[in-house]
Order: structure tokens, then C-alpha cells, then sequence
């Protein structure tokens, strides 16, 4: 009766319910520092007795009123608990305030916040925290020690209502509770919860994963957080179990202790975050062989509140499950303040996110009580394509109406139809599970190039792994943009200078993977820890860091930590034990930093320049550069089969023995068509066959997002860009050479291709082939990259000037909007120079500095790509493969007027060629930038998740 009834009451009505139904269950509090002893029990109706008493306390202070806010600073579970009752039963407003900042000025803005807010409320806290309350504001501060000297005037309080919860006497759309945003620099805001709102949650989340047999759950965060609160503390009062509360510096540092309460409670239900997972694993990993802890009774491990590593998760599975926990224990999933906590539950973590090939969890479906969606800004209201990135939105019973006395934030955190903007990006995939991408304020901007703070966050977390306690990257204002900054709780202090060296040299690696960039990195000291602005959950805040950086709350720790580097790396040089590059290595070093932008000492010799970020114009700027040093001219292909400083030097070595020319090695080397990306993995190789253009560097961002795929990535490269070389005769030769050098690398099948544009012709005639030679169905992936099946029109409207306008915006060397305003039809007709000197002469002058092009290397190009759809000029499609994807993008202004009209009217043609129903994938950007750097990882996905559909 009361679980169908309960959103038509209060929070009041549902613990008087409690206390007054004859519940044997108990908060059961622990002590800080006491975990090992007997912990103090609290039974629903002794709380409940207790709340009505002190709610009269808070009747009689002054300043009180019926639905005026009052703020409880309380660091102590009893503590919030208790006066959290007292004042909702005296019809009064809490308001839980979150930790205040160790920085004075941070902690007065935000208490001067609060206190206008607010407009100047009571506030309720402990005598030992009255030092914290500097500056100036208006609260009007009670502590817990004199409000246990003062007598109750006897009145009843308004809450403690005699009607039975049945009588549905309620006002259920009233505010219940205020939680704060984060916001230690004085810009906080109220989240407003109200008492339907918060039931509806509670319903919720117990729908998410039952507890029929009634086991306790465990808390171990502030009370502050809507977590603690609500999925634990009134949850627990909605289901009528016990709830264990303990201290989390009982449990952080000692992560045992975790699963000693776990064990001895028979908890079903706590929370434990990424970064505590983190650390759970070693500490298991490390337990006693005999260690005796019973998990059978855990049903749920709730982690939110940052990015769930899915290698982290699936360890963690393991070792619970080792000790009786279920594998889907860990449930990871998003939610918010706005939404009372999670509210979007991954319940097949961590089996699914492995299927999935993903590297950092899924978070699942809705629960009862919320919706959600994905939209493209823009004109209108789009929903985004499956796997495609947008904002996600909610609505719903547990979602809130809006901040407390904040019209402008409220109005501009809807939609107009009445969504509630998140701030985050995400997507949805193919079974309708959410994925987060990262917020959309929480940005670097670096030199003009926008990287998603979490992404970097979490490279830098992967590659310090156990070497450090906590870390934190965030962007910092440097001499003319921002720079990735990261903060290192190490694990023991002091540190050595050695271990310095070691983490400092791994997270700038992980930075330049990640960004092209050198990070400025600082261990904190022991007396700087304090400082961190972590949340209840655990999660340091990246805003707040930066605020303390620019400010120089840790300029001591900076400058011992550069110190400390410096020292060790001279001590080594000293020794002789630091390995330094050869006089031509270092010559590398030097053209790839230069190419990066990048410091060089941040460059081993060993470096693999894709592992810089290298982009397919950078592979070009660096072979320029090379050029221009040595006066020589250097193939691309040596630097794209030497990555390394170490290998590209070797390559381009004049020869000295006996005389020999010195013309750079590999110059006059036999023609090679394979480019390879990534040679190993378990999994089926990906060959992937040139555009147009023919050349292979515009698969380089392609390639890096597949290397967490344990897939080796080929790629075929046209004959005819080096001196000594010719162009191929036909797509017959074509197709035979690119078939031998596969079958050289990967003999048998089965196999995987895709191409780009005119490539996609060239892979579905070598797909021909090798199902003829191995038998049909031999080639399990063929992939179109944005092109139909019917291109001879269009490639006879490519002569030598149009291969030329389109290959001068495929470099980046005029735009697209020149290229649409040229009249085709007379630039078709002019000679090739006065086409040339057209297109030098509006040509980016920088950009053609960069790539190290003048006008006989853009010929030389221009011949190859001509050369290439010359082939093509009669192609006629025949045959048929066993199955394809095509992938499209927004089409050419030139090939179909929609992307609806490129879909259906052309490449819809390929089911005239396949054997099974084609399958089409929608992909963000257009023709030429559907893998450029902006949409490559959308892209990514995509490709991932069709292979696998594919079972290659």
C-alpha cells in the first residue's frame, strides 16, 4: 500500500512510517578511526523520536520560518542526519553544504555566496568548524553544542501530522531539500529537490536491481552528495533496510576495510567510483591467500561521478567475484545532482563493454522515472544518428524544475520543450545504451585545437596506473594559449627524484599521445594534499585546480618537483648512463619537434611519430623539412615505414661503403604499396585502400583511433609519387599488385577491406579476386567509404584541372567554398599551366610552406591522382561480393543535391552487386572530412562496431 501511494507524501510521512510500521532496521554508525568496534545502532523510530525533539529546537531559533532555507555544515553522518530530519519535520528548507576549500579566499567567496543566496539563513554546524566562517557574510550560525543546551518550547512540530499514510493528505509537488552545485569560488547553485521528485527516485533506483531479501546498504560518503542521500540514506528508509554509514577517511586509505564491512554486514548496495576501484584492485591483488571475505550477498556496487576505465572494472569484477560477488556487480552509470543521483544504470558491466571493445564503460539504460536523448545543435531540435556524438538531454519525474531564486541559469539549463540540458556529450549506440563523450565546457584549447579534458584525463590516469595515489590533468594559461597541467598525489612521500623522473616522463608521453604537447607536471607535497578540491565522491575538480594553480597555491610544489627532475637526469648524464642520440638522430629529433611544435628532449629515439599525433600533413611537414635540411628529396613512404628518429635516420644515411652513391637509401627501392599503420593484434587485418588523391596519410587519424582494437591496419598506396617510378596502366594492374602484396602479408583469409572514394572501387574489385582464388564469402568486410558503385560519369568529368582544384582543397590549400564557385566547365577547358598558376595563385602561401610544396611536387601529385580516375573513365561494376557496408557522409554539392538522394538513388546501387542485403551507416561531416581530425573518432566507433557485427 505505501510503496504504490508513496509519491502522494512527504519525506516527513516516510520516516514516520518507518518508526511507526515496527521496523526492527537501524542506521548502524560508525565512528571515524573506529571501524574495528562496535558500531553505535540508531533504530527508524529512535531517529524519528529524536528528529521531532530537535525539530521543535529549530522552531524556536531566530530567523526561522516555514520554508526558509537553513544550511547544515556538518561533517559527521549523525550529525546531518539528525538535524537533516529536525529541520524538514519543522517545515524548515536544508540545505546540505558541501566541504569548504582549505583556500581562504575561495572558502569566504563561496560562504558570501551561500549567505546572499540564501538570504542570510540559519546555520548549523560544529563548534570545531566555527573558524572556517571568516569574511563577511550574513549567516546566522548555531552549533550543534549550544543547540543541545537549548529546550524545545514544546510545540508539536507541523510535520509530525497523527493522519495515516493513507489518507493522501500531501503536498507533493512542494520543495523538499536544497543541494548545492559545486562551485568553492562563489558561484554555487541551489538545486531544487522536491518530495514527488525525490520518492520517484527512490522508487526508481530500487526497480534498477530488487533487494527482496531486505539486506542493508552502505554508505561511506558525505551526506552533502545527492548519492549518499538519496540512493542510500532515503532509499534505504523507502525499502526498509538497515544502512551502515562510516567515515570515508575510514575507507580511502585502506581499501580492505571496505570489503571487511561489505563481508560482515552482508551488504547488498554501496558506492565505489572509479578511482576507488583503482585502488581496490592492487589491494586485492595483494590480500592474503587465506583472506575469508562473503560477497554473495552484493548486488549492487554503484560507480559514477567520472569515466569508469572498462580494464580497471573488469579486474575489479573479477577479484568481487572471486569472493561471491556476482559479475555484473559493478554497476556503473550517470546521474546528476538534477536528477537525484544515478539514474541511468549499466547492469551488464563489465561483460558488455568488453563485447563492445570499449575502452571506458558504458552507462546503460534509463530507469523508471527518466527519459533521455541525444541532439545536434543547430535550427531545431535533431536527434542524433546511433553512435553519433551530440548533447544529451533528460526529462522525467526524478529530473528537477529548476535552481533556487536563479531564473537566468534555470531558463537556459531547459530546452524549449522542456529537456534538461546536462552539458554533456555523449551518444548513443545500437542497443540504446549511453555512452559518455565529456563535458561541453570542460575543454582544452591548446594553439587553437580543442581536446575533450576527460579523454586526456584519462590517458594521463593510464599511463601513471599504480605509480601514483591520485592525478589531475587540467589546462592552465601559458605564454599565448592553454597547456595540459598535471597534479600527482604520489604514493608514499618523499618521493625520490628518480621516481619524479619516471612519472614525470610518462605522463608527458601520455600528454603528447594525447594533445601533441608537453604538459607541465608537479608532484604535491604532503602539506599541499589537503588543498585538493575533491567531492564527495572523490572527484577532483579541473575547474578549481586551475583556479589554484593560476593563483600559485602551488608554486612551491612545482618548482621543488622541476628541481628534484632536473637534478636526477644531470646526475645520470654525469654517470654516463643517459642514452643520447646519435649527431643524425638528434638532427631528426630536432625536424620532428619542429614539426610538433614540441619540445625536443620530450622525443626518444625510439619515438613512433604516430604516437605524437602526427596527422597526415604532418608526416608531409616532416619529410619537407627533411628535404630542406639534406637538400635531398626523401619518399614519403621511408618515413611512413621508418616512424622512429632512430629508423629515419638509418634510411636516409648516405651510403659509405666502398664508395657507394649517396643518394638516400629506399630512393631506388622496388615499388611497395603496403603502409603499415599497426602490425599487430589478434584480430582479422583491416586493409584500407587509397582515395583518389592515391596517397595513404589520410587513413593516419583512422588508424590511431583502431589501435585500442587489437587489429592490425594496412593501407595501399599508388604507384607513381616517387621519380623512379610510373603510374599503373589500368585498374586490372592495379588490382593485381595491390592483391599479391596482401596475399604477402596475409596469405589466407578471412578478410577485411574498405576504401575511401575511389578507393571503395578499387577494394570491390580485389574482393572479387579474392573470393574467386578462395572461395566466395572469403572477404567477410567489404566497407565503402562515401562513394557508389557507378563513377565513370563523374570520373570523366575529372580531367587534369579538376583532379588539380580538387586535390588543392584536399591538401588544405584553398577552401571548399573557392572550389564550389569555379565554373567548372570553363576551368575544365583551360591549359594545364593557366590552371596551375590559378591555383598557386590563391593557394595558403603558409600552408603550402608547410607541406614543402612547390609547383613540381603539386604536378607530380596531380598526375598521379589524374592517372587515377583516368582508369576509371569506362569502369562498369559486374559480379558480386557476398556482403557490404557502405558508410556515408554528405555528399559532393556536384553528386546529389541531399544526403537522402546520395543514399537512395546512388549508393543504394551496390545491391545490384551484393549477394546480401547492403547495410548502411550514417557518419558525421562530409565527403572530404568525414575522417578528419574533427569527426575521425565518431568515425572510429562506427567502424568498430560494424567489424564486430561483421565477426571479423
Amino acid at each position: 500500500m505505501y510503496r504504490r501511494r508513496c509519491c502522494s507524501v512527504r519525506l516527513q510521512d516516510l520516516l514516520r512510517y518507518r518508526a511507526e510500521s515496527g521496523s526492527t532496521k537501524h542506521l548502524i554508525l560508525y565512528g571515524l578511526g573506529n571501524t574495528s568496534s562496535t558500531p553505535t545502532e540508531v533504530s527508524y523510530s529512535a531517529l524519528y523520536a529524536q528528529a521531532k525533539y530537535s525539530a521543535n529546537i529549530v522552531r524556536s531559533l531566530d530567523g526561522f520560518a516555514k520554508g526558509r532555507p537553513v544550511l547544515l555544515h556538518l561533517e559527521d553522518h549523525w550529525d546531518t542526519i539528525i538535524w537533516f530530519w529536525a529541520v524538514l519535520l519543522a517545515d524548515g528548507l536544508p540545505v546540505l553544504s558541501s566541504p569548504f576549500s582549505n583556500v581562504d579566499e575561495h572558502r569566504h567567496k563561496h560562504i558570501e555566496g551561500l549567505s546572499t543566496l540564501l538570504e542570510s539563513p540559519i546555520c548549523i554546524t560544529r563548534a570545531k568548524s566555527l573558524h572556517l566562517f571568516g569574511g563577511s557574510h550574513t549567516l546566522r550560525i548555531q552549533t550543534v553544542e549550544s543547540l543541545a543546551e537549548t529546550k524545545p518550547n514544546g510545540a508539536t512540530p507541523a510535520a509530525a501530522r497523527e493522519h495515516g499514510i493513507s489518507a493522501g493528505q500531501s503536498t507533493n509537488d512542494g520543495l523538499a531539500m536544497l543541494m548545492l552545485t559545486s562551485g568553492s569560488t562563489g558561484n554555487a547553485k541551489a538545486v531544487r529537490l522536491t518530495h514527488k521528485q525525490v520518492l520517484a527516485a527512490c522508487a526508481g533506483k530500487a526497480s534498477v536491481r530488487p533487494n527482496p531479501a531486505k539486506l542493508p546498504f552502505l554508505n561511506w560518503i558525505g551526506l552533502d552528495h545527492v548519492a549518499s542521500l538519496v540512493e542510500i540514506h532515503l532509499q534505504g528508509l523507502y525499502v526498509g533496510v538497515d544502512q551502515i554509514h562510516v567515515h570515508a577517511a575510514d575507507i580511502v586509505p585502506s581499501p580492505l576495510t571496505f570489503l571487511d564491512l561489505l563481508s560482515r554486514h552482508n551488504v547488498f548496495r554501496s558506492f565505489a567510483p572509479n578511482f576507488f576501484l583503482g585502488k581496490l584492485v592492487p589491494s586485492m591483488q595483494a590480500a592474503p591467500a587465506d583472506a575469508t571475505w562473503d560477497l554473495s550477498s552484493l548486488g549492487v556496487i554503484a560507480s559514477g561521478g567520472e569515466a569508469n576505465d572498462v580494464s580497471t572494472t573488469v579486474a575489479a569484477a573479477a577479484l568481487l567475484q572471486k569472493y561471491g560477488a556476482p559479475r555484473n556487480v559493478i554497476t556503473t552509470g550517470f546521474g546528476m545532482t538534477e536528477t537525484c543521483a544515478g539514474a541511468i544504470f549499466n547492469l551488464n558491466c563489465p561483460d558488455y563493454d568488453t563485447q563492445q571493445e570499449l575502452g571506458v564503460a558504458s552507462l546503460g539504460k534509463c530507469m523508471k522515472g527518466i527519459e533521455m536523448r541525444v541532439t545536434i545543435r543547430g535550427e531545431g531540435i535533431k536527434l542524433a544518428a546511433t553512435n553519433q556524438p551530440g548533447d544529451l538531454e533528460v526529462r522525467g519525474e526524478v529530473v528537477f524544475a529548476g535552481y533556487y531564486k536563479n531564473p537566468g541559469a534555470t531558463k537556459e539549463a531547459f530546452t524549449a520543450d522542456g529537456w534538461f540540458r546536462t552539458g554533456d556529450q555523449a551518444l548513443l549506440d545500437a542497443a540504446g545504451n549511453l555512452s559518455m563523450i565529456g563535458r561541453t565546457k570542460d575543454i582544452l584549447n591548446i594553439n587553437g585545437v580543442k581536446f575533450v579534458a576527460a579523454d586526456v584525463q584519462a590517458s594521463i590516469e593510464q599511463a601513471l596506473a599504480t605509480r601514483v595515489a591520485r592525478c589531475v590533468s587540467f589546462p592552465s594559461k601559458a605564454a599565448h594559449t592553454e597547456q595540459v597541467t598535471v597534479a600527482y598525489v604520489p604514493l608514499n612521500w618523499p618521493l625520490s627524484a628518480e621516481e619524479m623522473a619516471e612519472i614525470d616522463d610518462l605522463a608527458i608521453q601520455a600528454s603528447i599521445v594525447s594533445t601533441s604537447t608537453r604538459p607541465l607536471v608537479f608532484s604535491l607535497q604532503e602539506k599541499s594534499q589537503p588543498l585538493l578540491p575533491v567531492s564527495a565522491l572523490g572527484k577532483i575538480s579541473r575547474a578549481k585546480m586551475r583556479a589554484l594553480f593560476e593563483q600559485g597555491v602551488f608554486d612551491e610544489d612545482v618548482q621543488v618537483h622541476r628541481q628534484n627532475v632536473e637534478a636526477y637526469k644531470q646526475e645520470l648524464k654525469a654517470k654516463g648512463l643517459l642514452v643520447e642520440a646519435t649527431e643524425d638522430e638528434q638532427a631528426v629529433i630536432n625536424d620532428i619537434a619542429w614539426t610538433k611544435d614540441i619540445p625536443a628532449d620530450t622525443i626518444g629515439v625510439e619515438t613512433i611519430v604516430f604516437d605524437l599525433g602526427f596527422t597526415s600533413m604532418d608526416v608531409i611537414k616532416l619529410k619537407n623539412r627533411i628535404d630542406q635540411r639534406l637538400g635531398i628529396t626523401v619518399p614519403v613512404i621511408v618515413l611512413m615505414k621508418n616512424p622512429t628518429a632512430k629508423g629515419i635516420a638509418k634510411a636516409i644515411r648516405p651510403k659509405d661503403a666502398a664508395g657507394e652513391s649517396s643518394e638516400p637509401a629506399e630512393v631506388n627501392a622496388d615499388y611497395d604499396p603496403v603502409v603499415t599503420f599497426r602490425s599487430g593484434g589478434s584480430k582479422t587485418p583491416l586493409w584500407l585502400v587509397h582515395p583518389g588523391v592515391g596517397e595513404v596519410l589520410v587513413f593516419v587519424g583512422l588508424s590511431k583511433y583502431l589501435a585500442d582494437n587489437d587489429r592490425p591496419v594496412y593501407a595501399l598506396r599508388a604507384r607513381g609519387f616517387e621519380e623512379n617510378q610510373t603510374r599503373f596502366a589500368s585498374i586490372e594492374e592495379t588490382v593485381q599488385t595491390y592483391v599479391a602484396a596482401i596475399r604477402k602479408r596475409q596469405p589466407h583469409g578471412p578478410y577485411a577491406l574498405a576504401g575511401y572514394s575511389y578507393g571503395t572501387m578499387i577494394a570491390f574489385e580485389i574482393s572479387k579476386v579474392l573470393d574467386a582464388q578462395d572461395g566466395f564469402g572469403t572477404v567477410k568486410f567489404l566497407g565503402s567509404f562515401n562513394l557508389p558503385p557507378h563513377i565513370k560519369s563523374r570520373m570523366k568529368q575529372l580531367n587534369w584541372n579538376m583532379c588539380l582544384l580538387h586535390l588543392g582543397y584536399f591538401l588544405g590549400l584553398t577552401t571548399e567554398q573557392y572550389a564550389d564557385s569555379i565554373d567548372e566547365a570553363s576551368y575544365r577547358d583551360i591549359t594545364r599551366d593557366k590552371a596551375m598558376a590559378q591555383i598557386l595563385g590563391i593557394a595558403d602561401e603558409q600552408r603550402m610552406l608547410e607541406l614543402g610544396l612547390g609547383e613540381e611536387g603539386l604536378y607530380r601529385w596531380v598526375e598521379v591522382a589524374f592517372g587515377l580516375q583516368s582508369m576509371a573513365v569506362e569502369y562498369e561494376p559486374s559480379g558480386a561480393v557476398a556482403q557490404m557496408d557502405v558508410f556515408h557522409a554528405i555528399p559532393l554539392k556536384v553528386a546529389a543535391k541531399s544526403r537522402q538522394e546520395w543514399v537512395e538513388v546512388h549508393l543504394s546501387k551496390w545491391n545490384d552487386f551484393c549477394k546480401s542485403e547492403v547495410r548502411f551507416h550514417e557518419v558525421q561531416g562530409a565527403h572530404y572530412t568525414m575522417i578528419g581530425p574533427d569527426y575521425v573518432e565518431s568515425f572510429a566507433n562506427t567502424l568498430k562496431a560494424v567489424l564486430k557485427a561483421r565477426d571479423v
